[in-house]
């Protein structure tokens, strides 16, 4: 009995499976695993995968199973059969095994995950498919780094150390941004992030889409949005406020089925993707598109500079409405997360108080100022998105804030458009982003969910610099302020791969790792457990997973 792996294990089972190898939690022996378990300690000796290893899993995580034998079977050469557990008994004819067992016995929720692994066998428990593709993972990182290699690798000693881990994630987003509106990188680039995230056990893709420089994703309804909205005459270069130019045209942008094999993509990796579909400012190539959706309704063409652009949805008008209510209908189809981002920062507010139409909305509905004028077209927008039972979720302007000092520029005297008695809707994620953390903790203390991705701790456009690599390690999403009884409604953090000026993916990568290991483990492991010296050191082994992998880095210490 002691050698089989069935169909569901108790834990007096699991027990029975591994070898009473003795354990110890040293911190100098742990393996360089990233993000660090929350618990996790070394035994002797160590699982060695060879021509007879054979993979039993659970009939609930057949595509988990799928996934690490297709990763193992290319990096090995080895046939690597894979059963239903239950279906197979493992005696002593030299056969080893790694099994992926559904068991309920630990509370580790639907992300966390039991593995062990001894001379003989590898187990993974867990009581969701998350966990077990997450056990997956750090099982990977356990091998050599070959094992990540985009081709199968030949005279490597394909052993994994003798461990036993108990994890699960400290929150429960845990999310990388990607903007492709400013630079189109296609779906080959994208894959590749979405590997490293799954790696990584970040589980939320945010998807810039939409901006003032293109718009990337097909809208049937609406097709000169990528006929003309996906396109830009040329492209700023050499940094904000500068006369350079690329000189040449730049565009692209993703057909629905392309974005639905993205989807699945990330979906098979545990990871949500969740669109950010700007409003309703940066608005230009959308209006570009269909000038009528313009406050102004002058024609304007695609932004071929960065920045803060002037242009606005026109708010007033109920065809911008219907236009966008067309246009998130199909997105929803697309995207089946419960989260729609709309972005929601940065709107300039000029065109709003020049226009007869806005004056007269703010008069019809009460609306103080332009900040609420904001927060009305925000509402409407969560309203929608709520009918279709979907929650809304945008950057921290959308609270009323002036962040940016727009209300000043023309004139206003407000400062917060909660102070006139409209409030942001209850169920809106606010993505904090910029401003005093007391914001974040203020709308904490609303009742609102926040994601906190503060700009000065978390944005991988910034260089090396402005956010070192121990800077990036020491963000702690929880503001410090926040009392303990507020401090759930932190849902989690993100980092943000903003692409004004990261034109190819050799510059993405260079951006994004090694920083993106911190984050991750940021949002992963217990604060408790978290040292940057140590992380520094796993780093190193990280690195020859990226080189295993073709994946391009910033290499200094």
């Amino acid at each position: 009995m002691t050698k089989n792996c069935l169909l569901t294990v108790s834990a007096v089972l699991l027990a029975q499976l591994i070898s009473l190898s003795a354990y110890s939690a040293l911190a100098a022996e742990v393996p360089a695993i990233i993000p660090r378990p929350a618990q996790i300690e070394t035994g002797s000796g160590a699982f060695r995968l060879d021509e007879k290893t054979v993979l039993v899993f659970d009939s609930r995580f057949a595509g988990e199973a799928e996934l690490l034998t297709d990763r193992l079977r290319r990096a090995t050469g080895f046939p690597l059969p894979a059963v239903k557990a239950g279906s197979l008994e493992i005696n002593d004819g030299g056969l080893n095994v790694i099994c992926l067992l559904f068991d309920t016995a630990h509370a580790l929720g639907a992300e966390g995950y039991g593995l062990e692994v001894t001379d003989q066998r590898v187990v993974i428990r867990a009581a969701a498919p998350a966990g077990a593709f997450y056990g997956t993972q750090t099982l990977l990182q356990l091998f050599p780094p070959e094992i990540l290699g985009a081709a199968t690798g030949s005279g490597v000693d394909w052993t994994a150390p003798a461990v036993r881990v108990t994890d699960r994630p400290r929150f429960g987003w845990r999310a990388y941004l990607l903007d492709e509106a400013r630079h189109f990188q296609g779906m080959e680039t994208v894959k590749r992030l979405l590997d490293q995230l799954a790696l990584h056990k970040l589980n939320v893709f945010q998807w810039h889409l939409t901006d003032d420089q293109g718009w990337r994703i097909e809208i049937r309804r609406y097709p000169a949005l990528t006929a003309i909205g996906s396109r830009r005459a040329d492209t700023q270069t050499g940094g904000w406020n500068n006369e350079a130019r690329a000189g040449m045209p730049h565009g692209g942008f993703y057909t629905q089925e392309q974005i639905a094999k993205i989807v699945a993509y990330a979906a098979a990796r545990h990871i949500t993707v969740v669109p950010e579909i700007e409003m309703p400012g940066h608005a230009s190539a959308a209006i570009a598109s269909y000038p009528w959706l313009g406050t102004s309704g002058r024609r304007i063409d695609v932004a071929v500079t960065f920045g803060r652009m002037y242009d606005t949805y026109n708010v007033a008008d109920p065809k911008v409405y219907e236009f966008l209510q067309n246009v998130l209908a199909e997105v929803m189809a697309l995207f089946p997360g419960d989260v729609i981002h709309i972005g929601g920062d940065e709107v300039r507010f000029d065109h709003w108080q020049a226009s007869p139409l806005v004056r007269e909305l703010m008069k019809r509905e009460n609306l103080s100022g332009p900040a609420q004028v904001q927060l009305y077209f925000t509402n409407r927008i969560s309203a929608f998105l709520e009918s279709r039972g979907r929650r809304m979720m945008g950057w921290n302007e959308i609270l009323g804030d002036d962040l940016h000092g727009f209300l000043k520029e023309t004139g206003g005297k407000e400062v917060a458009a909660e102070s006139g008695g409209r409030k942001l809707a209850a169920g809106t994620i606010v993505h904090f982003w910029k401003g005093s953390l007391e914001l974040a903790e203020r709308a904490a203390r609303e009742g609102h969910d926040i994601v906190n991705s503060l700009h000065s701790s978390t944005y991988l456009d910034y260089d090396y610099q402005s956010i070192p690599l121990d800077s990036a390690y020491a963000f702690d999403p929880i503001p410090p302020e926040l009392e303990e009884k507020y401090q759930a409604h932190v849902i989690g953090m993100g980092c943000q791969m903003w692409g004004e000026w990261i034109p190819s993916r050799e510059r993405l990568e260079y951006q994004t790792f090694p920083r993106l290991s911190a984050y991750a483990e940021a949002a992963w492991s217990p604060k408790a457990g978290r040292n940057f010296e140590d992380f520094r050191n796993r780093l190193e082994r990280q690195k020859k997973r990226w080189d295993a992998a073709g994946i391009g880095y910033y290499a200094a210490r």
